[in-house]
């Protein structure tokens, strides 16, 4: 009897000890990487990178930008950034592409390209800047080129050629 008791008190110990496997990973999983002191919170779908720096900044999109799980084009797309819509940098990742999130300091959601979007503060500057410039106006510029001895032929105004 007391062998039969010590057994079963034994063997209700190492059941006790003994941890249920965690549940599988999916993609939807939320999983936490420390990369260079920063802890990044992100989907497991999304890959932790390899390099980070901290930029914590809002930026403004410059056009419809894939979001990728990887900080390269092989990595599969999350979703796209609206053109001139605002989104959270949390750093700069290898390969020149940017971590990014919905909100400050919130869930890493994927990668964009670093021409993908700039600083709110001087998204209007650079959207003018990339405007084509209008010609100037005024007279169009002589041209003029040697047809032999001291001849030469001049193109006026309205494209038409006057040998001198």
């Amino acid at each position: 009897m007391k062998i039969s008791l010590a057994l079963t008190l034994l063997a209700v110990l190492t059941l006790a000890s003994c941890k249920a496997p965690p549940p599988p990973l999916t993609d939807d999983t939320l999983v936490t990487s420390e990369v260079e002191g920063v802890k990044l919170v992100h989907r497991y779908a999304v890959a932790a990178p390899q390099s980070f720096t901290p930029v914590n900044e809002t930026y403004r999109a410059l056009y419809n930008a894939s979001v990728m799980t990887t900080p390269a084009y092989s990595g599969k797309v999350v979703r796209y950034l609206e053109n001139g819509k605002t989104f959270e940098v949390l750093g700069r990742v290898e390969n020149s592409w940017l971590a990014i999130s919905d909100e400050a300091e919130g869930q890493m959601i994927g990668y964009v390209p670093l021409k993908a979007g700039v600083a709110e503060a001087k998204y209007d500057a650079t959207v003018r800047s990339d405007r084509p410039r209008p010609r100037a106006s005024g007279a169009k510029q002589k041209v003029c080129v040697d047809v032999g001895g001291a001849s030469k032929a001049c193109r006026n105004d309205n494209a038409t050629w006057i040998l001198d």
